[in-house]
């Protein structure tokens, strides 16, 4: 019975509320006729009376207009009438009247001041004697009266409106009774039917699927007709036939569960998506390799990892499948370490999957990526008030090394029956097209790592028709937020003739479908970590690190990002000016580090902002800094990760002030690495890790007051609401890894290609 109601419980509530909506709409019709049909009347009365009394009102003779007004009062539902001059002084009024009336009735007024009829409903709170037990609501209606073609006042008719609200109060009456009883009856009908067509049936399928769970004698179900129920008895002889897979299944899982790889992991992901991609290798093409070898300067070749959150997501899948990744042999001794086709097997220690370079020469790389890219689409979506470049010759070396990736990623795949590919970020949108037109059995999907801006926005871009095209060549689309997605299918919808399913979020156009996605990108978090055991000593950590950089500091801060004008690094520095203004006590207590790895410093405007960067700490420090303290240790050098998780786990906070990100992976490195639980994050609101991490310290990061004070709340917050925050975080950012990210696209990705062979074998 209680499922039953379960289903008919909403039915109930849905008529019900239907009926209720729609009686008070009954009732708001009918008074609105009714008070329309009133005003009409009053209107026709007086305009039929407003001969006579100017007639009267020309003679001048006070008695004949109260005769007049004695005479004309006794129509249906006219209280009374009264006639005024045009100082608002009462000529005559029907005995009794005047409690009904304002002193100054707004409607004489109006007709006198604009020469024509005006009307209004009085409450009796409005009238000149509220305190009259039988006030009433009623009418009134003031016609101008003239003489000598000119206005010399107004004849007032006054109509009592109980009427309507009784009629009103019958009809809300009728109109709940009549929904009461619809209610009652559909009720009752859903209720016969669904006990009669689902609930019993079902019972009795699920009293059978009991016996099979328990090994009992399996009997079908005695009734199962309709089409649904028929489906049903044959998914469940399924079922009964698969259970010993079924249970084979859940052993797998509980062992999982058991190694604690309920998380996702490396070597859970490995498994998973080694089911789900079934023996097929799966494609990777981006423009950062995920190893580089470089000279070390004694003629001896070194093997780098670059830093990259892609790489650690991606390579246990191409481990798992044996794939093969397509990116740019940026190293100085790439060359030197690839076969004849310009392979690699990788990882060094264990090979497993392919590693396929390209070549790019000096200009074709200025082109294709400090100019186009990062002069271009890096500024343009980053909306950073800097202004974006594009260059002809910069979007022709775009499109040609776009070709050239797809070109070999096209011939990675020549040998290989419905190939899966994942592109990676903005330098290689054209590449999804590209691969597709070639091999439209391949399954694409290209993951966007920085923000999609809104449609205006990207319309700055004198090629957005042929970028938006090109990405729509991918069966999918990732996004870190679903407000870049928004923004991506907006862009969509101005730029292109496509349609715009935002219902399910995809663009179908030319016969082809695009799904676009959010996909948080995140960090590995440490799977051993336990606060309790292992931990680092913040202290003596910051003692230690205080030592090296050669200052002293109860107090350190930490910020970790490449220098580009995105960060917000200009804008943290003046919020910390700010602060030693405000929080003398903290000078020689506090010191902020600043990690600032060079970036693209080919490009002119990145050379000149690493200069600016490094001259505000100067001046900065010109003001405050003693022989043995500084507020501000800018160190723009590139650091290893077990450099920068010193800082991490001795700072007392973290600052990540992003003017615009897609989702700065630093507030979650940050996070992961404080095993102790303390510190303090604070976060721009314009970084996508804000969506997230709502218990870090959520700034605006141009306000530089409001910034300032953040830092002093941080620097004061109890360590208990410090634990509190940073654990709810932690959580966070352990559920939501970077493995997690890696098996969600790459899983949907997968079911396209399930959906599809399908779709072709119906």
């Amino acid at each position: 019975m209680r499922t039953t109601l379960k289903i008919v419980l909403p039915l109930i509530v849905s008529v019900g509320s239907v009926s209720l909506v729609f009686a008070g709409y009954q009732v708001r019709n009918q008074r609105r006729i009714l008070r329309n049909d009133l005003a009409r009347r009053a209107e026709i009365l007086a305009d039929s009376l407003q001969e006579s009394v100017e007639r009267e009102l020309g003679r001048g003779q006070e008695r004949s207009l109260h005769r007049f007004v004695e005479r004309y009062a006794k129509r249906e539902h006219l209280k009374g009438i009264a006639i005024y001059d045009t100082a608002g002084h009462l000529l005559a009024i029907t005995p009794g009247l005047e409690p009904a009336l304002p002193l100054h009735p707004d409607a004489v007024t109006k007709a006198i001041h604009d020469d024509k009829g005006a009307g209004e409903f009085l409450r009796p709170e409005q009238t000149s004697a509220p305190q009259v037990s039988d006030a009433v609501p009623v009418h009134a209606y003031a016609m101008p009266l003239h003489r000598d073609n000119e206005v010399a006042g107004a004849l007032l008719l006054i109509h009592e409106t109980e009427y309507i609200d009784l009629q009103v109060s019958h009809t809300l009456r009728d109109a709940l009774l009549n929904a009461l009883i619809q209610t009652l009856l559909i009720s009752l009908l859903a209720l016969v039917l669904v006990r009669w067509t689902f609930t019993e049936p079902l019972a009795r399928t699920a009293k059978w699927v009991r016996t099979l769970r328990t090994g009992q004698p399996n009997p079908p179900p005695a009734l199962l007709q309709g089409e649904v129920m028929e489906q049903l008895h044959h998914e469940v002889t399924h079922l009964a036939r698969d259970l010993h897979s079924a249970r084979a299944a859940a052993e797998v899982e509980a062992r999982l569960r058991d190694s604690n790889a309920s998380l996702w992991t490396a070597e859970r992901l490995r498994v998973s998506l080694r089911d789900r991609l079934q023996d097929q290798p799966l494609f990777v093409v981006s423009n950062r390799e995920p190893y580089m070898h470089v000279h070390d300067g004694n003629k001896m070749i070194k093997m780098l990892v670059p830093a990259s959150g892609v790489v650690t997501a991606l390579e246990p899948v191409l481990l798992a499948c044996n794939g093969t990744w397509v990116a740019n042999g940026s190293g100085s001794a790439d060359r030197e370490i690839v076969d004849a086709h310009d392979h690699l097997r990788v990882p060094p220690d264990r090979p497993s999957y392919t590693l396929r370079r390209i070549w790019l020469t000096d200009e074709e790389d200025k082109g294709y990526y400090d100019g186009f890219s990062n002069e271009g689409l890096w500024p343009l979506c980053h909306i950073a008030h800097t202004r974006p470049i594009f260059r002809p010759e910069d979007w022709l070396q775009y499109q040609r090394i776009n070709q050239r990736f797809a070109d070999a990623v096209l011939q990675e795949m020549a040998d290989v029956d419905s190939p899966i590919l994942l592109a990676q970020d903005y330098h290689l949108a054209l590449v999804p097209k590209m691969v597709k037109e070639v091999r439209p059995d391949a399954r694409v999907a290209i993951f966007w790592h920085i923000p999609w801006p809104n449609a205006e926005v990207f319309g700055i871009c004198p090629w957005q028709r042929e970028l938006i095209e090109g990405l729509l060549g991918a069966d999918l689309i990732g996004f870190h937020i679903q407000s870049h997605c928004n923004n991506f299918l907006e862009t969509v919808d101005r730029a292109l003739e496509a349609l715009t399913e935002w219902d399910r979020f995809a663009v179908s156009r030319q016969g082809h479908v695009t799904r676009v996605r959010p996909y948080p990108i995140s960090v590995a978090f440490p799977e051993n970590s336990r606060p309790d055991v292992g931990s680092v000593n913040a202290g003596a950590l910051r003692e230690v690190l205080c030592d090296e950089i050669g200052i002293e500091a109860t107090h350190l801060g930490v910020g970790v990002d490449r220098v580009d004008y995105t960060k917000g690094i200009l804008e943290r520095f003046r919020a910390l000016e700010r602060f030693f203004e405000l929080n003398p006590g903290y000078q020689q207590r506090f010191t902020f580090v600043q990690i600032g790895a060079p970036s693209r410093t080919d490009i002119e405007r990145y050379k000149n902002f690493l200069d600016e960067v490094s001259s505000e700490a100067d001046r900065i420090n010109a003001r405050f800094q003693t022989s043995r303290w500084k507020p501000i240790v800018f160190r723009k050098k590139h650091h290893s990760h077990e450099e920068i998780a010193r800082f991490y786990q001795a700072a007392s906070l973290c600052m990540v002030t992003s003017l615009h990100d897609g989702m700065n992976l630093v507030s979650k490195e940050f996070v992961a690495s404080r095993e102790d639980e303390r510190g303090v994050l604070i976060l721009s609101t314009f970084a996508g890790a804000a969506h997230e991490l709502s218990d870090a310290l959520l700034v605006n990061p141009y306000d530089i007051a409001q910034l300032a004070r953040t830092i002093h709340r941080a620097l004061e917050m109890p360590e208990q609401e410090q634990a509190e925050r940073m654990q709810r975080m932690r959580h966070t950012v352990r559920q939501h890894n970077v493995y997690r990210w890696a098996a969600h696209l790459l899983s949907d990705l997968t079911e396209i290609r399930i959906e599809l062979v399908e779709r072709v074998g119906a």
